[in-house]
């Protein structure tokens, strides 16, 4: 018999099947909190020797760990369990204890006192902030008899479940055994939801009650309809093994985007690594529309160097020879505070210094990453498009575009997510060679409505009309001076918003490159004319809602079945 079913909001078309594997949450108690043995406060002697033991068993968990993963994953696992073995953190601790100080007390006092040592040490030890933090957790765990928090090491294709995921979180996923994330927290268009299209696994937020669902328990998450199912039955479980099927059939087609009647309409991949660059850069892939280069800064206490950046995003053009790759210069701030960026005392960081704007505090960290993608641009032969994000004006368009060009970079280009670069569209390409609409920031600042606000979603709908007024806008100007006009936000992965896109007269989508097989196939039955209609009626709606069934109207019911429209 079928179980409950959990509503959220799904991402992308994707669906999977498989047990739950709950996410646990670092543990926060009080400093003084008492260590319990059968019930009764533990005596000094046993707390020492408890925390001793406790250090010792998560470095060794860790280095097993490390020793069956792969690639990063390994990398960070071997660097956390080596933290955990340092003789000097261990003792530091057991002497506060003798001292008298409560367990949990102890071993705060002596991971913030090395984290601060660390940061001030700059370089590979101020990179090594986030490994202390993770053994502070999961030692403190043990010595508590908590769960031990993070993601579980999964012994089989599984369902992750968490409150949340932070981006540092995604670093543990071992991505052959995970089939879906559900979250109970997070928005459509954050960056768990992001990570996981990214990923091309199948994702929901906003999922009340997820994280009470039993490890083990076997679900079908069905992005498309936003449910999880609890003990799905074989009607739902066919289902989704025939859109499964359908998309692999979809993927096979690696023509290039366009229209039925010959437009083109280039459909390119996002990335976040090198290594994201590497795997998806398959036939049918034209190129990356967006490269997320910020992943590159997360969880450090300081900037990567030139060299290191260098080689990161050579490795990522030679992955698509001379297809285009679009990179995006550092858009931290927000939501991926980055620990040398995040500016003190903030109250609202979105409308804050952030993406472009942190060359008013920080205009080294442009001129690095400007220096490091001319040298690879240098040494791999290729010419990437670098674009900056959050460009307000005119002004900020051309500082951008004659930075970028001194350091000899040739195609310059800006984000397009602030509605006043929207309104002021053929002012700012007449600065630039090209923009990229990031439909994400750009719903968000046009509605108001932060994007990580789950409970918000609806008006941070791609459909909604505003929105689309300003995408129209952009892309009016776009045609009119002859330059390349691209979304790069996910409304990009949305076939049926892609019949939309093709009317305005946008020139490329970029998206996750699960998403692209079923926008190429939906666009290759449309022609230009339908297309324009597409994108009459949408702009013509009264509502996201009203938008979309008027444009899902011109489209043939067996297509949108097959889907999942």
């Amino acid at each position: 018999m079928v179980g409950p079913v959990l509503q959220g909001v799904g991402v992308g078309r994707r669906g999977a099947v498989g047990p739950v594997a709950q996410v646990t949450p670092a543990p926060v108690v009080p400093a003084d909190t008492p260590v319990l043995v059968d019930g009764v406060p533990a005596d000094a002697a046993s707390v020492r020797a408890l925390v001793e033991q406790s250090f010792g068993e998560v470095a060794e968990g860790l280095r097993a760990q490390a020793g069956r993963a792969e690639g990063t994953v390994r990398d960070v696992l071997a660097a956390t369990a080596q933290m955990a073995d340092d003789r000097a953190l261990r003792s530091g601790v057991l002497t506060r204890l003798d001292a008298g100080e409560p367990v949990v007390g102890a071993i705060d006092a002596v991971v913030s006192t090395f984290a601060a040592m660390f940061e001030q040490a700059g370089g590979y030890l101020a990179e090594r902030v986030t490994d202390l933090h993770s053994v502070r957790d999961r030692v403190v765990a043990r010595v508590l008899g908590l769960p031990a928090p993070g993601v579980p090491e999964l012994h089989e294709p599984s369902v992750v479940v968490a409150r949340d995921l932070a981006p540092a979180d995604t670093a543990a996923l071992d991505l052959d055994n995970v089939l879906a994330i559900v979250t109970e927290l997070g928005g459509p268009t954050g960056h768990t939801a992001i990570i996981a299209g990214q990923l091309g696994l199948p994702c929901l937020v906003r999922v009340a009650g997820a994280t009470d669902l039993p490890d083990g328990t076997v679900v079908a998450v069905d992005a498309a309809t936003g449910a999880v199912t609890v003990d799905p039955d074989a009607a739902l479980r066919a289902a989704l093994a025939d859109r499964a099927a359908v998309d692999r059939e979809l993927a096979a087609d690696t023509a290039p985007g366009g229209t039925a009647d010959g437009r083109p309409v280039m459909l390119l991949a996002n990335i976040g690594t090198a290594e994201d660059a590497e795997r998806v850069a398959l036939p049918g892939v034209e190129g990356v529309g967006l490269f997320r280069t910020e992943v590159l800064f997360l969880g450090r206490a300081t900037a990567p160097g030139v060299d290191e950046q260098a080689e990161t995003y050579a490795r990522a053009l030679r992955a698509f020879g001379d297809r285009k790759v679009v990179v995006r210069t550092l858009d931290a701030g927000a939501d991926k505070p980055l620990a040398f960026a995040t500016q003190p005392d903030e109250e609202n960081p979105a409308l804050g210094v952030r993406g472009y704007r942190l060359v008013r505090t920080l205009p080294d960290l442009l001129d690095t990453q400007l220096a490091a993608l001319a040298r690879a641009q240098e040494a791999t032969g290729t010419t990437p498009w670098v674009m900056a994000p959050m460009i307000a004006t005119p002004a900020e368009a051309r500082a951008f575009a004659q930075a970028a060009r001194a350091h000899g970079i040739a195609t310059v280009g800006v984000m397009v997510e602030v509605p006043a670069a929207a309104l002021r569209a053929r002012e700012i390409l007449a600065e630039v060679d090209f923009v990229s609409l990031g439909t994400n920031d750009l719903a968000q600042y046009t509605m108001a409505t932060d994007r990580l606000r789950g409970e918000l979603a609806d008006l941070l709908d791609p459909w909604q009309p505003a929105v689309l007024d300003l995408v129209a806008a952009t892309a009016r100007a776009g045609v009119e001076l002859g330059k390349p006009v691209g979304v790069c936000g996910e409304s990009a992965a949305d076939p049926l918003m892609a019949l939309v896109l093709a009317g305005l007269g946008i020139t490329s989508l970029s998206m996750s490159a699960g998403a692209l097989p079923a926008v190429r196939h939906l666009l290759r039955r449309h022609s230009v004319d339908t297309c324009r209609q597409a994108a009459d009626r949408a702009l013509a709606a009264g509502s996201a809602e009203e938008a979309r069934e008027a444009v899902l109207a011109l489209v043939d019911p067996t297509l949108v079945a097959a889907l999942a429209l």
